[in-house]
């Protein structure tokens, strides 16, 4: 098939799907393995008396106070969610976990808190997507070539997370390499929604998602690339932070492109993720705010992209969504990115997506001294992965991408999408922009190769449509949960700001979560 045959049918949504189906086979693997799932209504702020009831009700910050102050014990905390991860094996969400090492890390917590220390994450345990190195923990990819791969060394947002008192609880499932939209993972199971089984969670950070919408864990790091962290947040109903791409280290990750990768977190809070922020990044300057309102706040909105095909419930609760934020005071305007601007976006950055990944790859395996090689792993694929990447990934593939096209997607065509940006964020004065994250709620799993949205049939491919074109320039995003649709499963709200003010975008994000955000628990 023609490059621009391939093209056109991603711009229109009806693609054949290049990404594996997945089997639900498992391997031994060892040390135990966690997953869970959610269900009512709730706020953000947890409780005291909800806390004391249930400890994995507790959120990064609301568990990190809890533990400073005395109130509970780390070891406590630990037990709690280890209890509950092997409770909800059955979603899948974990790799690995190594419980006497959790166990053993929560108890030296609580010595040092014991002895004045007062680290910001101090005893508070936290999931990682197993694309990140662990030191000492082993680290798969998602792939059955790693099954024995225990890292010498920790990824830079894993040092970050460690260093400020926090403790790696385990290993979350992914899609293999990362390279997926639905958690489906031939070697490790396909993770599934804890707000319906039945249904897929997203990806590629699938499990990442799982476990916090299931109070496994209060957050868990993740990796986003073409929306790999705001796609599963919006189907499992959670928080997902992708940062400017760059503004988090990345080191240490297993990567796809260099030019669009991102580390990032899922949390149960725009507050959660802000202190993660805060953590890995070093920065200083922190929100103070307690303004629960929008007044002075510019938002924007394009329907001409972003509405062009999404389920009726989607759109109904999105425009819902807009007259709650303009009755709390915000400014919300209208704006029109133009007519081939979905096309671009999505063209552009799959090209980038396709064409980076074996020349980031073979740098990271031998920089990073994995133990594999590009063409082991890629003779290890499932089959439909497999063909997607011969097809576009390898140079000889009759996908692969020109250095001249290349080069005109990296500088012409991206410039042209940030030009498109900068109406909106400098022309139109606005803060932020608001779409849906993504234009379904979770597909089946039995269905998600190929399911209807708005009538039209779609593949997988279709759940990051939205979530594509700020990946393309490197925006920071944030999806936040707003509802739940008839099925009970979550919808979610992206905002996007502007390059490079990730701590503008967060704290506006913390005021939109407090007029339309609604975070459930399924478990």
């Amino acid at each position: 098939m023609k490059r621009r045959d391939v093209m056109k049918q991603m711009a229109s949504l009806a693609i054949t799907p290049l990404l594996p189906k997945i089997a639900m086979a498992r391997p031994e693997t060892p040390g135990p393995v966690g997953n869970v799932r959610n269900n009512m209504q709730e706020q953000p702020e947890i409780s005291k008396k909800t806390a004391a009831e249930d400890l994995t009700a507790l959120g990064v910050a609301a568990a990190a106070e809890a533990i400073r102050n005395g109130e509970i014990s780390s070891e406590s905390y630990a037990n709690a969610l280890l209890q509950k991860a092997r409770a909800h094996s059955g979603l899948d969400a974990f790799i690995t976990i190594d419980e006497p090492a959790v166990l053993q890390a929560a108890r030296a917590a609580d010595k040092a808190r014991a002895a004045g220390a007062t680290a910001p994450l101090l005893g508070v345990p936290i999931g990682i997507k197993d694309s990140y190195l662990t030191k000492g923990l082993r680290t798969t990819f998602g792939i059955s070539n790693l099954k024995n791969f225990v890292p010498d060394h920790d990824a830079g947002s894993v040092k970050q997370i460690k260093g400020a008192g926090g403790i790696v609880f385990g290993k979350n499932n992914l899609v293999e390499m990362s390279y997926g939209l639905t958690g489906n993972n031939k070697a490790f199971g396909q993770v599934k929604n804890p707000h319906d089984q039945k249904h897929v969670t997203g990806g590629s950070s699938s499990g990442s998602g799982a476990s916090v919408a299931a109070r496994l864990v209060p957050a868990s790091l993740g990796g986003d690339t073409i929306g790999s962290i705001r796609v599963p947040a919006s189907l499992c109903g959670v928080v997902g932070f992708k940062p400017t791409t760059g503004r988090w280290p990345r080191e240490g990750v297993a990567p796809i492109s260099h030019t669009l990768d991102t580390t990032g977190v899922f949390a149960r809070s725009v507050e959660d993720c802000m202190l993660i922020d805060q953590v890995v990044t070093g920065e200083t300057k922190t929100d103070n705010s307690s303004q629960s309102d929008l007044k002075g706040v510019k938002l924007a909105y394009a329907p001409r992209q972003y509405l062009e095909l999404v389920d009726p419930e989607v759109e109904a609760q999105f425009k819902d969504a807009i007259y709650r934020l303009r009755e709390a005071g915000a400014e919300i305007v209208e704006i029109d990115l133009g007519k081939d601007f979905s096309s671009l976006a999505l063209t552009t950055t799959w090209d980038i997506f396709f064409r980076e990944t074996k020349e980031a790859l073979e740098h990271f395996l031998l920089e990073n001294k994995v133990p594999v090689t590009f063409d082991e792993i890629y003779s290890g694929l499932k089959p439909e992965l497999k063909e997607a990447w011969g097809h576009f990934a390898l140079p000889s593939g009759a996908g692969y991408i020109s250095d001249q096209t290349y080069k005109n997607d990296l500088t012409v065509a991206r410039a042209e999408i940030m030009r498109r940006y900068d109406k909106a964020f400098v022309a139109h004065g606005a803060q932020a922009l608001l779409l849906p994250t993504t234009p379904t709620t979770a597909p089946l799993i039995d269905r998600q190769d190929k399911f209807f949205i708005a009538g039209q049939e779609v593949s997988y491919m279709a759940l990051a449509n939205n979530t594509i074109p700020a990946s393309s320039v490197g925006l920071p995003g944030i999806s936040i949960p707003i509802g739940l649709a008839r099925n009970k499963l979550p919808i979610g709200l992206e905002i996007d700001g502007s390059l490079g003010q990730d701590r503008l975008l967060l704290s506006v994000a913390r005021r939109v979560e407090s007029v339309v955000g609604a975070l459930s628990s399924p478990i």
